[in-house]
């Protein structure tokens, strides 16, 4: 990368290995969690390592994702029928945003800024395709995501 490169938010986070760190730090507070642990109840073991290559392909890192998982339409099937509510998308946003500290992700403001955003924007949808009767649509694009407005500071 020169200097006149802006990194991906993946590289910028550490890449995958970075984020597999995060979400097993992540899943090991959500099950011991009374409000959304058992959401998670029989979850399959590998699932942190799949929300991780999903973070890493949303954050622009490796296509594995897509590759491996079915991409978006796999994503969405996921949430379908859950009925998320609304204080337990809240403390799944607060539980992530702790394991990035945890887990020792870039805390910068522009990462967080960015990483939040991401993360505010996911559930919230993630909470809507959850709903009964919620049609998302069956098809649509692997969401990528910016650092939007405010770039990494590089001095």
């Amino acid at each position: 990368m020169t200097d006149n490169e802006v990194p991906t938010l993946a590289e910028w986070a550490g890449g995958t290995e970075a984020l597999e760190r995060l979400t097993e730090v992540f899943y090991r507070q959500v099950l011991k969690d009374d409000l959304i642990g058992p959401l998670f109840a029989g979850m399959d073991p590998h699932h942190p390592k799949y929300v991780a290559m999903w973070l890493a392909e949303v954050f622009r890192g490796p296509e594995r994702y897509s590759t491996e998982r079915g991409g978006y339409s796999h994503m969405v099937g996921q949430h379908l029928g859950k009925a998320i509510t609304e204080p337990q998308r809240r403390r799944w946003v607060s539980l992530l945003m702790d394991a990035a500290d945890e887990a020792e992700l870039p805390d910068d403001p522009e990462f967080r800024s960015a990483f939040l955003a991401y993360i505010e924007w996911g559930t919230r949808l993630a909470l809507h395709n959850s709903q009964p009767g919620a049609t998302p649509p069956p098809k649509a694009p692997m969401p990528h995501w910016g650092w939007g407005e405010a770039p990494p500071y590089q001095p």
